[in-house]
């Protein structure tokens, strides 16, 4: 039975997908106390990535936007893997984002607020977070985006 959380994903015509499966040694998100820790996340959907390059070279800023939200999706997952329900997160603690960027491209935090706008559109005062957006050399699978999510949850 999905919870409110779920439910608001339906609402913004958004559907949680299956856990993106490690690419590597390491596991999707681990739970340490309160706190849910996500692995970096691609925008895998499907099991595989739509788009890949550099923003600001072969993916426009809007594309990366958009993946960056695929990114968010599949963190959400990550920590229902661990957490059994969304409805226990107490919030959003962290959202760590990477681009892989052009030499010459500067406009990283417009990318991750594709993730950072889908958290607060999902979980309301619980997704405002603090932040790191970097850009980067290159990605796992020449992705253009990656993000991490820490958050707190209540207690079970």
């Amino acid at each position: 039975m999905a919870g409110a959380v779920e439910a608001r994903l339906a609402e913004l015509g958004l559907s949680l997908p299956d856990v993106v499966p490690p690419l590597a040694s390491y596991q999707p998100a681990v739970q340490s106390g309160v706190y849910v820790y996500t692995s970096g996340q691609l925008p895998m959907v499907d099991g595989k990535l739509a788009v890949t390059g550099k923003v600001g070279a072969e993916v426009t800023p809007d594309e990366a936007k958009e993946l960056a939200k695929t990114c968010a999706l599949n963190a959400l997952a990550a920590v229902k893997s661990v957490a059994g329900d969304l409805d226990r997160i107490a919030r959003v603690v962290k959202v760590v984002g990477f681009v892989a960027s052009a030499t010459d491209f500067t406009g990283q935090p417009a990318v991750i607020n594709g993730a950072s706008e889908l958290l607060g559109a999902v979980l309301g005062d619980k997704g405002v977070h603090a932040r790191s957006a970097v850009g980067v050399a290159v990605l796992p699978l020449d992705a253009p985006v990656e993000v991490e999510v820490q958050v707190e949850l209540t207690e079970a």
